[in-house]
């Protein structure tokens, strides 16, 4: 026997091996069709009897085994079912004759055979025939089954008859001698009386006895027979029968211990369906026996008594589980010792790895594979050592031995390609290969290698892979070996050396050439799926963050009335399940908003483990949730380049919630879809964002240049641009300011607000100043349209310096009271020449940059349209500007004289030129004051007093928290915005063509302050019914004159009563004052005047009269009589004006 069946298993010794064939020319559809169920019968119960017939079915097989069918009768093929199409009668005989012919291959050992007719009709079809079964059609044969549970049944009567014929054989008769083929030559002349030959004829007899009762059904009776024959056959060292009857008593104790089989679900399933096992049950005795008591009485002469009856009965006939196996090495022990059993020894081994697999015995198992595996057969065909290496992996699959199992099968697949097979089986190496990854713990799923560690062994499974490659591009399947080359980079980048990554590298570009990797499941005709390979690590992502839009572009919320806090639903201050799910929110959706139709980015920090330039192509975002529209991008990283940033794009058409899922990527011609989910390694903040309704865009350019300088870090704006200006003290320059709509949008509304960064100058009046009513005139402004803004940038700072570079007024030389009365508007004063230089130091020039201020501002822009708006979002745009300061003109003291009139007085200002050029300044449009570079001169202004308690009263004084100090300043403000506004300085440079103003606010102490105020007690002095206050009266001597002086009371106060006393005087323009007058002027009543108390607001006067005797000019003094009334006051309350009397002569 030369062809080892690798299928069978203990149970098939109780089967009967049916030969299913096809006679004549046959389709295997049709025939398959058939023989399926015809194996549907595979036992049947025998009539009037517990028994049940187990049924082998084959549709091939070898006649040379069929020989052996003497020394193990299960390999005897015993029925003979053929199939055959007859179309006509003229057919029928020879499609008959052919059937005889098939009959006589297996003629010696048949008991039945049945021929099965499709397609022949008429006379010849309605013969009645035992052995032959006629049907019309494939599909019309009904009975089929019922033919072959009838032909089973002939099959059982004579398989019965040779059982009792040889177990009742008394005749006396010469046993035969049961032989195996190669045997039968070593028996010629051998002496067929001696003891040693007639026991060897019993004990192969017995074991004979014992295949057929298994056969037939009787378990027990073949433990009897097969003890009895181990024991026969030992004594006369027939090691080969005595083998094959330890096989038989292990595979009759291996169907009583396991009923549902060994075999994976084959004939041993089945006995439980048939009525034997409750009668063996019955008989069966204490397990585990294994030993044989035999009564010597029960052998007649001939060595078979047919009654085993008393054996049964005390026969502990069964042997143990752990006994089965030892009788199997006993038994393969046995046959190894014959070359030509080589078949039987193999099966005897896949046997009883069958039995230990059931027993979960592995190791032991294996011992039994092993030595199956060193079995040397006859020379083997490639077909025959595929099928054996391919059921040696099977086996040790079944015991658990996955990485052994494995190694066998990838044997079995380099075995269907051997250099000496004329046409290679690629499909079938490739199927085989398939089928050995799990022993290797490789998966074709890339995202089992996203769990933990890396399992296997990784030289090995590159190995496969390779081989895997390798196969599917011989089998003309390119597609297939790129989705191998894609797995093996992607899973096994790790293990590879650079060498072996430039290798693969090439190969995967050579192979995507011819057939692009896509992210298709790639299904095999055998039905497996290969899932896609993204190529998640080339280049590998450490970090994905979806980045908010530019600060210029991202949506705003309006506020509402009820503010935002109003969202939750619950009415509870804190629910831990509410605060649960919004961290969830949190944790997926981002804080920030897109943009529908707005370009929005996602940054990726990724990095390139390749040992060589990176090339990635058509890398772009994978999205759900919103129409996104993704515009890709190419790069190129370096070799081993480290952690690098790339920001991918794209645009969201819809609104909604935004996810993104992951990335794409074209990397040596294979397209792969990276979901973030899929890869273990990535930190993310969120993948979830909204997108908001479109919205306008707005762009904005100006007449100024961009600047340089950025803005202070704590502005708190993200300004998008800055521009500069560089203005001198009380400037002011227009800036014009485009919008333009760059949006799909309409701009419906703007809004313009301004900040002031913190400074530490301070600012007077207005920095920013604009009108927006012209540029909301052009709205809605559609796209594409442009609209101008204008702003004025008024650079207005304190004036005031601290350095006195001029004299004061005492030390010139010249008395305050020695200005002429009517003093001109300027008063030059030259510096003393021992005095401050005019030039400050080389240090500190007003050219210098410590004396250049810097203003920032911020203006924003707010402003919204198209659907956006209707939602209620908004953009703010913001525009830096940067505002450098140079002095212009200077004040470096201040100070009053008084004029010649109480309601006015001289303010005194020492202006100094910081300009590098020449400089002009005037007040109230007078005339202009001419200072050189560094030039300083001092300047004199008559204005009037103010009154400042008329000044309206500022919000903050009636603030019920505004502080004393903040009261005072706001005074203060409201003082000098109304001196400056009297005063109208300004200054000129006249080679640059810049104008400006000046302001004196930092300039003003409190006492120049309360000199420019006027008193709350105002005098005024009448001469003849004229205010006599700046100008001379005249009188002629002789005439009396009326002198009346007038108080009013401006005071929240009643003040008074007064007493005044007019003194006279000459003044003699020398510093003398001649007060001896007694001469020249005589008072008409007293000359002292009285006033009562004056309420707050009221008005008192009192009258006198003057005579002049003398021609002169004459000045009256009024003097305050010192009491109680006049001490409680200021003496600034008491400032009356001097009296200037012009005495003319008289008329004739």
């Amino acid at each position: 026997m030369s062809v080892p069946d690798y299928m069978q298993c203990a149970e098939d010794h109780q089967t009967l091996l049916v030969v299913v064939q096809p006679v004549g020319i046959v389709s295997e559809e049709n025939f398959f069709r058939i023989y399926k169920r015809i194996c549907s019968v595979s036992q049947v119960s025998v009539r009037d009897s517990q028994r049940v017939l187990y049924i082998r079915y084959r549709h091939h097989y070898p006649p040379e085994n069929n020989e052996w069918g003497d020394f193990q009768t299960h390999r005897k093929v015993v029925g003979l079912v053929t199939v055959t199409d007859c179309c006509s009668a003229r057919d029928w005989p020879q499609t008959f004759e052919k059937f005889h012919v098939q009959k006589e291959v297996y003629g010696a050992t048949l008991y039945d055979s049945r021929l099965f007719v499709f397609g022949l009709r008429g006379e010849v079809a309605e013969q009645p025939r035992t052995d032959v079964a006629f049907y019309p059609s494939y599909e019309d044969c009904p009975t089929v089954e019922k033919r072959i549970e009838d032909f089973i049944e002939s099959l059982f009567i004579v398989l019965e008859s040779k059982r009792l014929d040889r177990a009742t054989d008394k005749s006396g008769d010469k046993i035969p001698l049961l032989c195996v083929p190669f045997e039968k030559k070593d028996f010629v002349g051998l002496d067929t009386d001696s003891r040693h030959y007639k026991k060897r004829c019993q004990g192969r007899m017995r074991k004979h006895v014992g295949d057929l009762c298994l056969q037939a059904g009787m378990l027990q009776d073949s433990l009897v027979h097969y003890h009895m024959s181990v024991e026969l056959l030992r004594s006369v060292n027939d090691f080969l029968w005595l083998g094959a009857a330890l096989e038989g008593l292990c595979s009759a104790s291996v169907i009583h211990h396991y009923p549902g089989g060994t075999g994976g679900g084959g004939t041993g399933s089945r006995r439980l369906q048939g009525g034997s096992v409750a009668a063996e049950a019955a008989n069966r005795h204490r397990p585990g026996a294994q030993e044989v008591l035999i009564d010597p009485g029960a052998l007649t002469t001939n060595g078979i008594n047919p009654d085993t009856s008393a054996e049964i009965g005390r026969a502990k006939n069964c042997l143990s589980p752990e006994d089965i196996i030892d009788k199997y090495k006993e038994a393969i022990s046995y046959y190894s010792k014959y070359k030509n059993a080589g078949v039987i020894e193999l099966e005897a081994c896949v046997k009883a790895v069958r039995v230990l697999a059931v027993q979960k015995r592995s190791m032991e198992a294996s011992e039994f594979l092993q030595n199956a595996v060193y079995i040397n057969l006859r020379q083997l065909s490639e077909e025959e050592k595929i099928q054996r290496y391919s059921i040696l992996s099977e086996l040790y699959e079944l015991i658990g031995f996955r990485r052994k199992s494995a190694f066998f099968k990838r044997v079995a697949a380099m075995q269907c390609v051997a250099p000496s097979i004329a046409e290679p089986g690629w499909r079938a190496c490739y199927k085989l290969l398939l089928e050995t990854l799990p022993g290797y713990s490789l998966s074709l799923d890339p995202k089992d290698f996203n769990k933990g560690t890396h399992r296997g062994w990784a030289a090995v499974q590159m190995r496969l892979l390779h081989e895997l490659v390798y196969a599917s591009r011989r089998m003309g399947n390119p597609a297939l070996a790129v989705r191998h080359l894609s797995f093996l980079l992607q899973t096994m980048l790790d293990f590879l050396s650079d060498q072996e990554k430039k290798d693969v590298t090439q190969s995967l570009e050579s192979s995507t050439s011819k057939c692009p990797g896509t992210m298709e499941l790639i299904t095999l005709p055998d039905g497996l799926a290969l899932p896609p390979v993204p190529l998640t690590k080339l280049p590998i992502v450490r970090r994905v963050k979806l980045l908010n839009l530019p600060a210029s572009l991202r949506p705003q919320k309006m506020k509402s009335l009820l503010g935002q806090s109003v969202s939750t639903k619950s009415p509870f201050i804190y629910s831990p399940i509410i605060a649960h799910s919004r961290g969830e929110e949190r944790s997926k959706k981002i804080d920030f908003q897109w943009v529908q139709g707005d370009v929005c980015e996602v940054q990726l920090m990724v990095y390139n483990p390749m040992p060589f330039e990176l090339r990635v192509e058509n890398m772009g975002l994978l999205t759900s949730g919103v129409e996104f529209e993704s515009l890709p991008a190419a790069l190129s990283l370096p070799a081993e380049s480290g952690l690098y940033p790339v920001t991918l794009v794209g645009v969201p058409q819809t609104t909604g919630t935004i996810t993104v899922n992951g990335y794409h990527t074209t990397v040596f011609g294979v397209f792969s879809d990276c979901l973030l989910d899929h890869l273990p390694g990535v930190k993310t903040s969120g993948c979830a964002v909204e997108v908001v309704p479109a919205l306008p865009r707005l762009q904005i350019s100006t007449s100024l240049p961009r600047s340089a300088h950025a803005l202070q870090p704590s502005s708190g704006d993200e300004v998008s641009t800055n521009v500069s200006v560089q203005l001198y003290n009380g400037e002011t320059q227009q800036l014009v300011i485009t919008l333009e709509n760059i949006g799909m949008e309409p701009l419906e509304k703007l809004e313009v607000t301004s900040r002031v960064l913190t400074t530490k100058e301070k600012l007077y009046g207005d920095f920013l100043s604009w009108k927006l009513e012209e540029t909301l005139a052009q709205f809605p402004l559609q796209p594409g349209k442009v609209a101008t803004f204008t702003v004025d940038i008024k650079a207005k700072l304190d004036f005031s310096c601290q350095e006195n570079l001029l004299q004061d007024l005492s030390d010139d030389g010249v008395s305050v009271s020695g200005f002429p009365l009517c003093s001109p508007f300027r008063q030059v004063v030259r510096p003393r020449v021992d005095g401050k230089a005019a030039n400050p130091p080389e240090g500190s020039k007003p050219g210098d940059p410590s004396h250049v201020k810097t203003l920032e501002a911020v203006l924003n822009f707010q402003y919204s349209g198209g659907p956006g708006h209707a939602e209620g979002y908004y953009r703010s745009l913001a525009l830096g500007l940067h505002v450098e300061v140079e002095p212009s003109v200077l004040f470096t003291r201040g100070s009053t004289l008084p004029a010649t009139s109480t309601r006015q007085c001289h303010l005194l200002l020492d202006a100094f030129n910081s300009t590098e050029r020449e400089l002009t300044v005037s007040a109230r449009g007078g005339e202009e004051l001419t200072l050189h570079a560094g030039e300083c001169q001092r300047m004199a202004i008559q204005v009037d007093k103010f009154n400042f308690e008329s000044l309206p009263e500022s919000p903050g004084e009636k603030g019920q928290f505004a502080s004393s100090r903040q009261l005072e300043e706001e005074r203060q403000e409201a003082r000098g915005l109304e001196i400056n506004s009297k005063l109208g300085i300004r200054w000129r440079i006249p080679s640059l063509k810049r104008t400006g103003e000046a302001s004196v606010e930092g300039l003003l102490s409190q006492l120049v302050l309360e000199h420019l105020q006027l008193a709350p007690l105002q005098w005024d002095v009448l001469v003849d019914g004229q205010p006599c206050d700046c100008q001379a009266a005249a009188c002629r001597v002789g005439d009396p004159i009326r002198l009346e002086v007038r108080l009013t009371n401006r005071s929240p106060r009643s003040v008074g009563p007064f007493a005044l006393t007019v003194v006279p005087y000459q003044d003699h323009q020398n510093g003398v004052h001649n007060y001896d007058l007694h001469g020249a002027i005589s008072f008409v009543g007293s000359s002292t005047f009285y006033l009562d108390a004056v309420q707050p607001s009221s008005q008192s006067a009192c009258l006198g009269a003057l005579l002049f005797l003398a021609t002169g000019d004459f000045f009256l003094r009024i003097r305050f009589h010192e009491d109680g009334t006049s001490r409680e006051l200021p003496p600034s309350w008491f400032c009356l004006p001097s009296v200037h009397v012009r005495a003319l002569e008289g008329q004739a």
